[in-house]
C-alpha cells in the first residue's frame, strides 16, 4: 500500500512539473476590416495589426483580414460585440451607433488634418466615445479616412445643380443622405462592396469618398468624371467591443495605445501626402478632375446644419465647440 502511495505521488509530482513547464496558449487577436487591402483603411488596420504584433511578441497571435473577408462595417460592429473580432475601422455608419457622430458628416466641419487631432482631443475622446461606450463599443482613437470626393459617369459637377437627378451611392449615413438630397441628387445607401458593381453597370451614377478609396477600389476604372468637393472629412475609428476591452489583460490594453497613437500619426501623413499622387493617378487613368464652387455648395449646406442643430442633443453647441478648434 505505501509502495503504491509512493508512486501516485510520484506520478502526480511528475504530472505538476509538466504543467508548470508547458508553455501558455496564445490569445489570438483578430484585427478585420470591410475596406479593400490597398486602401488607407485596409493599409492602416494592417499597419496597426502588424505593428500590435510586434509590440505583444510571440505570447500573443494577430491575425488581419481585409476586403470584407469576415464582413463588412456594419457586421463587424456586430463580430466586435460578440467578442468574435476584437478590433475594427468604423467610418460613416458611426453615426447608427451614436447621433452625436453625425458631426463628421456636417459639410466643411473639418478644416485640416490638424483641426481634425484637435477634434478627437477634444470632442470626440471626451463627448462621442463614452456615447459608443453605452452602446457596446469602445472608441480607441481616431485615423485617416480622408476628404471626400464625389465621382460620376454624366458630367462635372462644380456647383449643387450639376447633381440634380444623378444616382449617388452614399453610405448608411442619415445625414450623408440628406446632404445630397439637400444638394439634388438622387442618393442611396449601399455597402461598399457592392459599389464597383454599381458603377459598372450604371445602377449608380456616382458615388463619394476619399480619394484613398476611389483608388483602392479602382472606380477610376468605371468612373469618367473627378469633381475635389472636399465636403466632409471622413474619419476612421479604431473601434472594440467594450466588454472584450475590459477583459484584455493590461499589458495588452497598454500595448493597443501605443499602436494606436502611432498609426494615428501615420495615417494622417499618408492621407495627406496621398491627396496630390492620387489626382495624378485617376488623371492618368483617363479621368477628368476638376475643382469646385465651395461657396455654393457651403450656402446650399445651410439647412443640414439646421437640421443637426434641431434633432441631435446638444449639436448646435458640438458643432461651435468644434469649429473653435480651427486654427
Amino acid at each position: 500500500m505505501k509502495s503504491l502511495r509512493n508512486g501516485v505521488s510520484a506520478t502526480l509530482m511528475v504530472c505538476a512539473v509538466s504543467l508548470s513547464a508547458a508553455p501558455a496558449v496564445a490569445e489570438t487577436y483578430i484585427v478585420a476590416v470591410g475596406a479593400p487591402s490597398n486602401s488607407l483603411q485596409g493599409r492602416s488596420a494592417a499597419k496597426f495589426a502588424e505593428d500590435l504584433q510586434a509590440e505583444l511578441g510571440d505570447a500573443h497571435i494577430v491575425e488581419f483580414y481585409a476586403d470584407a473577408q469576415l464582413g463588412d462595417e456594419k457586421e463587424l460592429m456586430q463580430k466586435l460585440r460578440l467578442g468574435t473580432v476584437q478590433f475594427t475601422l468604423i467610418s460613416s455608419i458611426m453615426t447608427n451607433v451614436a447621433p452625436e457622430f453625425a458631426l463628421f458628416d456636417m459639410p466643411f466641419l473639418v478644416k485640416d488634418r490638424a483641426h481634425l487631432k484637435a477634434i478627437d482631443a477634444e470632442i470626440v475622446q471626451t463627448d462621442l466615445a463614452p456615447k459608443a461606450e453605452e452602446t457596446g463599443l469602445k472608441v480607441l482613437s481616431t485615423w485617416e479616412n480622408g476628404f471626400r470626393q464625389i465621382t460620376n459617369s454624366t458630367r462635372p459637377i462644380n456647383t449643387p445643380a450639376d447633381l440634380q437627378g444623378l444616382k449617388i451611392r452614399t453610405p448608411s449615413s442619415e445625414w450623408r443622405v440628406a446632404m445630397f438630397k439637400e444638394w439634388g441628387a438622387n442618393p442611396t445607401p449601399m455597402s461598399f462592396s457592392e459599389v464597383f458593381v454599381a458603377l459598372q453597370t450604371g445602377t449608380m451614377d456616382g458615388q463619394e469618398n476619399p480619394l484613398t478609396n476611389i483608388t483602392g477600389a479602382n472606380f477610376q476604372e468605371v468612373q469618367k468624371y473627378l469633381s475635389l468637393t472636399g465636403h466632409v472629412y471622413s474619419p476612421s475609428y479604431l473601434t472594440t467591443g467594450l466588454e472584450v476591452w475590459n477583459n484584455l489583460p493590461e499589458d495588452v490594453q497598454s500595448a493597443v495605445r501605443i499602436v494606436a497613437a502611432s498609426v494615428q500619426e501615420w495615417s494622417l501623413e499618408e492621407g495627406e501626402s496621398a491627396d496630390n499622387e492620387l489626382v495624378d493617378k485617376v488623371k492618368a487613368a483617363g479621368m477628368e478632375v476638376n475643382e469646385v464652387d465651395k461657396d455654393t455648395f457651403i450656402e446650399a449646406s445651410a439647412p443640414i446644419y439646421k437640421a443637426f442643430a434641431d434633432q441631435v442633443e446638444g449639436g448646435e453647441e458640438l458643432v461651435s465647440r468644434a469649429q473653435a478648434l480651427a486654427k
